[in-house]
Protein backbone atom coordinates (compact mmCIF):
# COMPACT_ATOMS: atom_id res chain seq x y z
CA UNK A 1 0.00 0.00 0.00
CA UNK A 2 1.03 3.48 -0.86
CA UNK A 3 -0.17 5.74 1.17
CA UNK A 4 -1.33 9.84 0.98
CA UNK A 5 0.74 10.35 -2.38
CA UNK A 6 0.35 12.91 -5.11
CA UNK A 7 -0.31 10.64 -7.94
CA UNK A 8 0.91 12.09 -11.20
CA UNK A 9 -1.11 10.85 -14.28
CA UNK A 10 -1.79 11.80 -17.71
CA UNK A 11 -4.87 14.44 -16.41
CA UNK A 12 -3.33 15.80 -13.90
CA UNK A 13 -2.58 15.18 -10.25
CA UNK A 14 -4.66 12.49 -8.33
CA UNK A 15 -4.45 12.78 -4.24
CA UNK A 16 -5.20 8.71 -3.76
CA UNK A 17 -3.76 5.54 -2.18
CA UNK A 18 -3.13 2.81 -3.92
CA UNK A 19 -3.08 -0.96 -3.21
CA UNK A 20 -1.12 -3.58 -4.49
CA UNK A 21 -1.76 -7.66 -4.56
CA UNK A 22 -0.33 -10.31 -6.21
CA UNK A 23 1.98 -8.11 -7.94
CA UNK A 24 -0.82 -5.47 -9.45
CA UNK A 25 -2.82 -2.56 -8.44
CA UNK A 26 -5.34 -3.59 -7.00
CA UNK A 27 -7.69 -0.03 -6.01
CA UNK A 28 -7.08 3.42 -6.09
CA UNK A 29 -9.11 5.51 -2.76
CA UNK A 30 -8.81 7.68 0.37
CA UNK A 31 -8.57 6.29 3.25
CA UNK A 32 -7.53 2.24 1.95
CA UNK A 33 -5.49 -0.17 4.02
CA UNK A 34 -2.90 -2.60 4.18
CA UNK A 35 -1.06 -4.73 5.65
CA UNK A 36 2.13 -3.03 4.99
CA UNK A 37 2.04 0.81 3.95
CA UNK A 38 4.37 3.20 2.85
CA UNK A 39 3.80 6.58 3.64
CA UNK A 40 4.36 8.99 0.52
CA UNK A 41 2.81 11.92 2.13
CA UNK A 42 4.29 15.13 0.38
CA UNK A 43 5.88 13.16 -2.45
CA UNK A 44 4.91 12.18 -6.15
CA UNK A 45 4.26 8.44 -7.10
CA UNK A 46 4.61 8.07 -10.89
CA UNK A 47 4.44 5.02 -12.79
CA UNK A 48 7.36 3.18 -13.41
CA UNK A 49 9.72 4.39 -16.26
CA UNK A 50 10.00 2.67 -19.14
CA UNK A 51 13.29 2.67 -20.89
CA UNK A 52 12.45 1.77 -24.38
CA UNK A 53 16.08 1.97 -25.79
CA UNK A 54 19.37 0.65 -23.49
CA UNK A 55 22.07 -1.37 -24.66
CA UNK A 56 23.36 -3.81 -22.11
CA UNK A 57 26.35 -5.66 -22.21
CA UNK A 58 26.72 -4.97 -26.31
CA UNK A 59 29.42 -6.03 -28.39
CA UNK A 60 31.48 -2.96 -29.40
CA UNK A 61 34.55 -2.93 -31.27
CA UNK A 62 35.79 -6.37 -29.66
CA UNK A 63 34.93 -4.62 -25.95
CA UNK A 64 31.74 -4.55 -24.29
CA UNK A 65 29.30 -2.12 -23.21
CA UNK A 66 30.66 -1.50 -19.57
CA UNK A 67 27.20 -2.27 -17.87
CA UNK A 68 25.95 -5.98 -18.32
CA UNK A 69 22.46 -7.00 -17.34
CA UNK A 70 22.74 -7.09 -13.50
CA UNK A 71 24.35 -4.02 -13.21
CA UNK A 72 22.10 -2.32 -15.42
CA UNK A 73 18.62 -2.93 -14.95
CA UNK A 74 20.62 -2.33 -10.98
CA UNK A 75 20.90 1.29 -12.24
CA UNK A 76 17.56 1.36 -13.62
CA UNK A 77 15.90 0.31 -10.69
CA UNK A 78 17.48 3.20 -8.78
CA UNK A 79 16.40 5.81 -11.41
CA UNK A 80 12.85 4.63 -11.02
CA UNK A 81 13.11 2.61 -14.26
CA UNK A 82 11.28 -0.91 -13.89
CA UNK A 83 11.13 -1.86 -17.52
CA UNK A 84 13.87 -1.41 -20.10
CA UNK A 85 13.49 -2.90 -23.89
CA UNK A 86 17.05 -3.74 -25.44
CA UNK A 87 18.05 -5.32 -28.14
CA UNK A 88 19.25 -8.71 -29.67
CA UNK A 89 22.58 -8.44 -31.34
CA UNK A 90 22.11 -9.28 -35.12
CA UNK A 91 24.30 -10.61 -37.82
CA UNK A 92 24.51 -12.18 -41.27
CA UNK A 93 24.91 -15.78 -40.11
CA UNK A 94 22.07 -15.73 -37.65
CA UNK A 95 18.50 -16.03 -38.15
CA UNK A 96 16.23 -13.77 -35.91
CA UNK A 97 14.86 -16.56 -33.21
CA UNK A 98 18.11 -17.75 -32.77
CA UNK A 99 19.31 -13.47 -31.69
CA UNK A 100 16.76 -13.60 -29.20
CA UNK A 101 17.44 -16.59 -27.75
CA UNK A 102 20.87 -15.87 -27.27
CA UNK A 103 19.76 -12.57 -25.47
CA UNK A 104 17.38 -14.14 -23.20
CA UNK A 105 20.38 -16.12 -21.96
CA UNK A 106 22.29 -13.05 -21.51
CA UNK A 107 19.64 -11.39 -19.87
CA UNK A 108 19.08 -14.02 -17.30
CA UNK A 109 20.77 -11.93 -14.26
CA UNK A 110 18.24 -8.66 -14.76
CA UNK A 111 16.62 -7.32 -11.67
CA UNK A 112 14.21 -4.98 -13.39
CA UNK A 113 11.49 -6.30 -16.31
CA UNK A 114 12.80 -6.33 -19.64
CA UNK A 115 11.63 -7.23 -23.56
CA UNK A 116 13.99 -6.92 -26.71
CA UNK A 117 13.78 -4.84 -30.21
CA UNK A 118 15.48 -7.34 -32.80
CA UNK A 119 18.19 -6.15 -34.83
CA UNK A 120 17.72 -6.73 -38.26
CA UNK A 121 21.16 -7.05 -40.46
CA UNK A 122 22.59 -8.40 -43.13
CA UNK A 123 19.62 -9.30 -44.81
CA UNK A 124 18.25 -9.19 -48.22
CA UNK A 125 14.53 -9.86 -49.42
CA UNK A 126 13.63 -13.39 -48.82
CA UNK A 127 14.12 -13.62 -45.16
CA UNK A 128 10.80 -11.70 -44.36
CA UNK A 129 9.58 -15.40 -42.73
CA UNK A 130 11.61 -14.96 -39.99
CA UNK A 131 10.13 -11.47 -38.34
CA UNK A 132 6.82 -13.75 -38.13
CA UNK A 133 9.02 -16.37 -36.22
CA UNK A 134 10.08 -13.81 -33.42
CA UNK A 135 6.24 -12.25 -33.31
CA UNK A 136 5.40 -15.73 -32.26
CA UNK A 137 8.53 -15.33 -29.82
CA UNK A 138 6.57 -12.23 -28.08
CA UNK A 139 8.84 -9.61 -30.24
CA UNK A 140 7.07 -7.34 -31.95
CA UNK A 141 9.46 -4.22 -32.66
CA UNK A 142 12.27 -4.91 -35.70
CA UNK A 143 15.70 -2.59 -35.41
CA UNK A 144 16.96 -1.34 -38.99
CA UNK A 145 19.95 1.04 -39.31
CA UNK A 146 19.93 3.22 -42.49
CA UNK A 147 24.01 3.82 -41.46
CA UNK A 148 26.97 1.90 -40.94
CA UNK A 149 27.01 0.19 -43.88
CA UNK A 150 30.88 -0.12 -44.03
CA UNK A 151 29.97 -2.79 -41.05
CA UNK A 152 27.46 -4.37 -42.56
CA UNK A 153 24.38 -3.36 -40.44
CA UNK A 154 23.08 -0.91 -43.19
CA UNK A 155 19.76 -1.73 -44.27
CA UNK A 156 19.05 -0.93 -48.36
CA UNK A 157 15.80 0.41 -49.75
CA UNK A 158 14.85 -3.19 -50.73
CA UNK A 159 15.20 -4.79 -47.92
CA UNK A 160 13.32 -2.21 -46.03
CA UNK A 161 10.80 -2.04 -48.24
CA UNK A 162 10.07 -5.71 -47.94
CA UNK A 163 10.50 -6.05 -44.18
CA UNK A 164 8.33 -3.02 -43.45
CA UNK A 165 5.80 -4.66 -45.78
CA UNK A 166 5.87 -7.61 -43.85
CA UNK A 167 6.16 -5.47 -40.25
CA UNK A 168 2.60 -4.11 -41.50
CA UNK A 169 0.90 -7.33 -42.30
CA UNK A 170 2.08 -8.43 -38.96
CA UNK A 171 0.90 -5.51 -36.62
CA UNK A 172 4.52 -4.98 -35.68
CA UNK A 173 6.78 -1.69 -35.48
CA UNK A 174 10.17 -1.13 -37.21
CA UNK A 175 12.54 0.77 -35.20
CA UNK A 176 15.40 2.72 -37.17
CA UNK A 177 18.25 4.17 -36.50
CA UNK A 178 17.69 7.28 -38.97
CA UNK A 179 20.99 8.36 -40.67
CA UNK A 180 21.90 8.72 -44.45
CA UNK A 181 24.75 6.77 -45.42
CA UNK A 182 25.83 7.92 -48.40
CA UNK A 183 26.37 11.43 -46.85
CA UNK A 184 28.24 10.83 -44.20
CA UNK A 185 30.33 8.98 -46.18
CA UNK A 186 30.92 12.26 -48.69
CA UNK A 187 31.25 14.48 -45.68
CA UNK A 188 33.70 12.06 -44.49
CA UNK A 189 35.48 11.92 -47.38
CA UNK A 190 36.22 15.74 -47.71
CA UNK A 191 37.45 15.79 -44.09
CA UNK A 192 41.29 17.35 -44.51
CA UNK A 193 44.05 15.13 -42.22
CA UNK A 194 43.58 17.78 -39.30
CA UNK A 195 39.91 17.79 -39.33
CA UNK A 196 39.99 13.90 -38.86
CA UNK A 197 41.97 14.90 -35.67
CA UNK A 198 39.66 16.90 -34.57
CA UNK A 199 36.35 15.86 -32.52
CA UNK A 200 34.35 18.23 -34.16
CA UNK A 201 34.87 15.96 -37.19
CA UNK A 202 31.75 14.09 -35.87
CA UNK A 203 29.40 16.53 -35.84
CA UNK A 204 30.94 17.48 -39.24
CA UNK A 205 30.06 14.27 -40.60
CA UNK A 206 26.93 13.54 -39.69
CA UNK A 207 24.85 16.68 -39.67
CA UNK A 208 20.88 17.12 -38.76
CA UNK A 209 20.20 16.68 -42.89
CA UNK A 210 21.28 13.63 -42.36
CA UNK A 211 18.83 12.86 -40.10
CA UNK A 212 16.35 14.32 -41.65
CA UNK A 213 17.11 12.62 -45.09
CA UNK A 214 16.76 9.31 -43.59
CA UNK A 215 13.73 10.17 -41.90
CA UNK A 216 12.26 10.85 -44.75
CA UNK A 217 13.17 7.87 -46.46
CA UNK A 218 11.84 5.49 -44.18
CA UNK A 219 9.00 7.18 -43.33
CA UNK A 220 8.26 6.63 -47.37
CA UNK A 221 8.51 3.34 -46.46
CA UNK A 222 5.80 3.36 -43.86
CA UNK A 223 3.48 5.23 -45.74
CA UNK A 224 3.91 2.96 -49.06
CA UNK A 225 3.53 -0.21 -46.77
CA UNK A 226 1.61 0.83 -43.89
CA UNK A 227 4.08 -0.42 -41.76
CA UNK A 228 4.53 1.64 -37.71
CA UNK A 229 7.72 3.26 -37.94
CA UNK A 230 9.40 4.64 -34.84
CA UNK A 231 12.71 6.78 -35.23
CA UNK A 232 14.82 6.36 -32.70
CA UNK A 233 16.74 8.83 -30.59
CA UNK A 234 15.65 12.21 -32.65
CA UNK A 235 19.03 14.18 -32.21
CA UNK A 236 17.56 17.40 -33.92
CA UNK A 237 14.63 20.03 -34.84
CA UNK A 238 15.09 19.50 -38.42
CA UNK A 239 15.01 15.47 -37.39
CA UNK A 240 11.43 15.87 -35.81
CA UNK A 241 10.32 17.98 -38.02
CA UNK A 242 9.95 15.57 -40.56
CA UNK A 243 8.73 13.08 -38.28
CA UNK A 244 5.95 15.96 -38.28
CA UNK A 245 5.54 16.48 -42.01
CA UNK A 246 5.25 12.47 -42.10
CA UNK A 247 2.56 12.36 -39.55
CA UNK A 248 0.39 15.32 -41.13
CA UNK A 249 0.14 13.14 -44.25
CA UNK A 250 -1.38 10.25 -42.24
CA UNK A 251 2.09 7.88 -41.85
CA UNK A 252 1.55 5.88 -38.71
CA UNK A 253 5.11 7.29 -37.31
CA UNK A 254 6.41 8.33 -33.85
CA UNK A 255 10.07 9.32 -32.57
CA UNK A 256 11.57 9.55 -29.02
CA UNK A 257 14.63 11.86 -28.19
CA UNK A 258 17.10 11.50 -25.58
CA UNK A 259 18.40 13.42 -22.38
CA UNK A 260 21.99 13.82 -23.72
CA UNK A 261 20.10 15.87 -26.69
CA UNK A 262 18.18 17.92 -24.16
CA UNK A 263 20.46 18.83 -22.11
CA UNK A 264 23.89 18.80 -23.93
CA UNK A 265 25.34 20.52 -27.25
CA UNK A 266 28.07 20.26 -29.51
CA UNK A 267 30.30 22.68 -27.80
CA UNK A 268 31.54 19.84 -25.56
CA UNK A 269 33.62 18.50 -28.37
CA UNK A 270 36.04 21.07 -27.84
CA UNK A 271 37.00 20.38 -24.36
CA UNK A 272 39.96 18.32 -23.36
CA UNK A 273 37.45 15.43 -22.71
CA UNK A 274 35.17 15.84 -25.38
CA UNK A 275 35.91 12.23 -26.80
CA UNK A 276 34.28 10.92 -23.73
CA UNK A 277 30.69 12.49 -25.45
CA UNK A 278 31.13 9.87 -28.34
CA UNK A 279 27.21 9.28 -29.75
CA UNK A 280 25.38 8.55 -33.13
CA UNK A 281 23.63 10.83 -33.73
CA UNK A 282 26.14 13.36 -32.38
CA UNK A 283 25.50 16.20 -30.31
CA UNK A 284 23.65 19.29 -31.67
CA UNK A 285 23.45 23.37 -31.28
CA UNK A 286 21.79 25.17 -28.41
CA UNK A 287 19.04 25.57 -30.93
CA UNK A 288 18.41 22.13 -31.48
CA UNK A 289 18.24 21.38 -27.89
CA UNK A 290 15.22 23.75 -27.30
CA UNK A 291 13.53 22.85 -30.41
CA UNK A 292 13.62 19.39 -28.68
CA UNK A 293 12.12 20.19 -25.92
CA UNK A 294 9.52 22.36 -27.09
CA UNK A 295 8.16 19.84 -29.79
CA UNK A 296 8.28 16.76 -27.18
CA UNK A 297 5.98 19.52 -25.19
CA UNK A 298 3.32 19.72 -28.46
CA UNK A 299 3.83 15.86 -28.96
CA UNK A 300 5.53 15.92 -32.57
CA UNK A 301 8.27 13.61 -30.49
CA UNK A 302 6.48 11.33 -27.91
CA UNK A 303 8.77 10.04 -25.69
CA UNK A 304 11.97 10.04 -23.85
CA UNK A 305 14.38 7.33 -23.86
CA UNK A 306 18.07 6.88 -23.17
CA UNK A 307 20.19 5.07 -25.76
CA UNK A 308 22.06 3.85 -22.79
CA UNK A 309 25.05 2.66 -24.02
CA UNK A 310 27.79 3.35 -21.21
CA UNK A 311 31.95 3.10 -21.46
CA UNK A 312 34.37 4.01 -19.14
CA UNK A 313 37.28 6.04 -19.88
CA UNK A 314 39.79 3.79 -20.66
CA UNK A 315 37.40 2.13 -22.94
CA UNK A 316 37.12 5.90 -24.46
CA UNK A 317 40.88 6.96 -24.92
CA UNK A 318 41.70 8.84 -27.42
CA UNK A 319 43.47 7.24 -30.16
CA UNK A 320 43.60 9.98 -32.85
CA UNK A 321 40.28 9.99 -34.34
CA UNK A 322 37.03 10.41 -33.34
CA UNK A 323 36.08 7.19 -35.52
CA UNK A 324 38.42 4.99 -33.77
CA UNK A 325 35.71 5.58 -30.23
CA UNK A 326 33.00 3.36 -29.28
CA UNK A 327 29.32 5.23 -29.61
CA UNK A 328 27.39 6.01 -26.52
CA UNK A 329 26.71 7.64 -23.20
CA UNK A 330 25.47 6.52 -19.71
CA UNK A 331 21.42 7.41 -18.86
CA UNK A 332 19.46 4.53 -17.47
CA UNK A 333 19.46 5.85 -13.84
CA UNK A 334 19.26 9.48 -14.54
CA UNK A 335 16.00 9.54 -17.08
CA UNK A 336 13.69 10.33 -14.41
CA UNK A 337 14.94 12.86 -13.03
CA UNK A 338 16.65 14.87 -15.87
CA UNK A 339 13.15 14.63 -17.58
CA UNK A 340 12.01 16.39 -14.28
CA UNK A 341 14.23 19.13 -14.64
CA UNK A 342 11.78 20.41 -17.77
CA UNK A 343 8.75 20.21 -15.14
CA UNK A 344 10.50 22.52 -13.26
CA UNK A 345 12.01 24.77 -16.21
CA UNK A 346 8.49 24.78 -17.47
CA UNK A 347 9.28 23.38 -20.41
CA UNK A 348 6.95 20.59 -20.27
CA UNK A 349 3.91 20.44 -18.14
CA UNK A 350 3.81 17.81 -15.40
CA UNK A 351 1.08 15.52 -16.49
CA UNK A 352 3.56 14.53 -19.30
CA UNK A 353 5.89 13.17 -16.99
CA UNK A 354 4.47 9.94 -16.72
CA UNK A 355 3.17 9.98 -20.36
CA UNK A 356 6.72 10.81 -21.85
CA UNK A 357 8.47 8.51 -19.72
CA UNK A 358 6.09 5.37 -18.91
CA UNK A 359 3.03 5.48 -20.80
CA UNK A 360 3.81 6.43 -24.51
CA UNK A 361 6.80 3.91 -25.10
CA UNK A 362 4.91 1.16 -22.63
CA UNK A 363 1.65 1.83 -25.68
CA UNK A 364 4.05 2.20 -28.69
CA UNK A 365 5.78 -1.39 -28.24
CA UNK A 366 2.67 -3.31 -26.87
CA UNK A 367 4.23 -3.67 -23.31
CA UNK A 368 1.12 -4.60 -21.75
CA UNK A 369 0.32 -4.02 -18.11
CA UNK A 370 3.11 -1.17 -18.09
CA UNK A 371 3.26 1.96 -17.75
CA UNK A 372 -0.05 3.54 -16.24
CA UNK A 373 -1.62 3.51 -12.69
CA UNK A 374 -4.70 1.72 -13.02
CA UNK A 375 -6.20 -1.23 -11.46
CA UNK A 376 -5.18 -4.36 -13.21
CA UNK A 377 -1.50 -3.20 -14.28
CA UNK A 378 1.17 -4.10 -12.82
CA UNK A 379 2.50 -2.45 -9.55
CA UNK A 380 4.88 -0.65 -10.85
CA UNK A 381 5.42 2.63 -9.00
CA UNK A 382 8.59 5.54 -8.16
CA UNK A 383 8.04 7.25 -4.81
CA UNK A 384 9.75 10.48 -6.21
CA UNK A 385 10.94 13.59 -4.27
CA UNK A 386 10.38 16.46 -6.30
CA UNK A 387 11.61 18.81 -3.26
CA UNK A 388 15.29 17.00 -2.99
CA UNK A 389 18.38 18.48 -4.38
CA UNK A 390 21.59 16.73 -5.22
CA UNK A 391 24.70 16.69 -7.58
CA UNK A 392 25.27 14.44 -10.15
CA UNK A 393 28.69 12.30 -10.02
CA UNK A 394 29.45 9.22 -11.46
CA UNK A 395 31.49 7.71 -8.19
CA UNK A 396 27.76 7.84 -6.69
CA UNK A 397 25.67 6.22 -9.13
CA UNK A 398 24.61 2.94 -9.35
CA UNK A 399 25.76 2.45 -13.32
CA UNK A 400 28.98 0.70 -13.96
CA UNK A 401 30.65 3.92 -15.11
CA UNK A 402 33.65 6.22 -14.24
CA UNK A 403 32.01 9.04 -16.14
CA UNK A 404 28.84 10.76 -16.47
CA UNK A 405 28.14 13.16 -18.82
CA UNK A 406 25.78 15.31 -16.29
CA UNK A 407 28.68 15.49 -14.01
CA UNK A 408 28.84 17.98 -11.70
CA UNK A 409 24.80 19.01 -12.92
CA UNK A 410 22.79 20.34 -10.21
CA UNK A 411 19.28 18.20 -9.68
CA UNK A 412 16.31 19.07 -8.26
CA UNK A 413 14.05 15.43 -7.75
CA UNK A 414 15.24 12.29 -6.44
CA UNK A 415 13.85 8.53 -6.81
CA UNK A 416 13.36 7.54 -3.17
CA UNK A 417 11.89 3.77 -3.34
CA UNK A 418 11.29 1.70 -6.73
CA UNK A 419 8.18 -0.69 -6.54
CA UNK A 420 8.54 -3.64 -9.10
CA UNK A 421 4.91 -5.70 -9.36
CA UNK A 422 3.99 -4.89 -5.97
CA UNK A 423 7.74 -5.27 -4.64
CA UNK A 424 10.06 -2.91 -3.27
CA UNK A 425 13.21 -3.12 -5.30
CA UNK A 426 15.17 -0.19 -4.18
CA UNK A 427 14.77 2.39 -0.97
CA UNK A 428 17.01 4.03 1.35
CA UNK A 429 19.86 4.51 -1.60
CA UNK A 430 20.42 0.77 -1.83
CA UNK A 431 19.04 -2.37 -4.32
CA UNK A 432 17.02 -5.03 -2.11
CA UNK A 433 16.25 -7.57 -4.50
CA UNK A 434 18.03 -10.94 -5.83
CA UNK A 435 19.78 -11.26 -9.22
CA UNK A 436 17.32 -12.44 -12.33
CA UNK A 437 14.10 -11.19 -10.65
CA UNK A 438 13.19 -8.90 -13.29
CA UNK A 439 11.05 -11.33 -16.12
CA UNK A 440 10.85 -11.41 -20.11
CA UNK A 441 7.92 -9.68 -21.09
CA UNK A 442 6.70 -11.15 -24.57
CA UNK A 443 4.19 -8.80 -26.57
CA UNK A 444 1.23 -9.01 -29.16
CA UNK A 445 1.16 -7.64 -32.09
CA UNK A 446 -1.47 -4.33 -32.32
CA UNK A 447 -4.47 -4.93 -34.72
CA UNK A 448 -4.44 -1.57 -35.43
CA UNK A 449 -2.00 1.73 -35.50
CA UNK A 450 -1.43 3.31 -31.82
CA UNK A 451 -2.38 6.79 -32.42
CA UNK A 452 0.18 9.24 -31.31
CA UNK A 453 0.24 12.48 -29.16
CA UNK A 454 1.31 14.68 -32.50
CA UNK A 455 -1.31 16.02 -34.98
Amino acid sequence: MVKDGMIITASGPLFADIALENGKIAALGKKLKGRQELNAQGLMVLPGVVDAHVHLDLPVRGDRSSDDFLSGTGAALAGGVTTVVDFTVGSHETALVEDLESRLETARPAVADYSFHCEVIGWRPGKEEQIAQAVERGITSFKFFTAYGDSGRRSDGGTLFRCFSKIAELGAVAVVHAEDDELIRVLTSELSEEQKGSMRALARTRPDTCEGAAIDQVAFYGEATGASVHVVHVSSGLGASRIDLARRRGVDITGETCPQYLFLTDEVYDRPDGHLYSASPALRSNRDRQALWSLLSSGVLDFVATDHCPFTRAQKTWKGSFSDLPYGLPGVELLLPLVYQGVLKGLIPVEHLPLITSQAPADRYGLTGKGRIVPGYDGDLVIFDPSAKWTVRAEDLHMNVDFSPYEGMEIQGKVLTTISRGEVVFGNGALCCDPGRGRFIPRKPRPTAPQSRGT
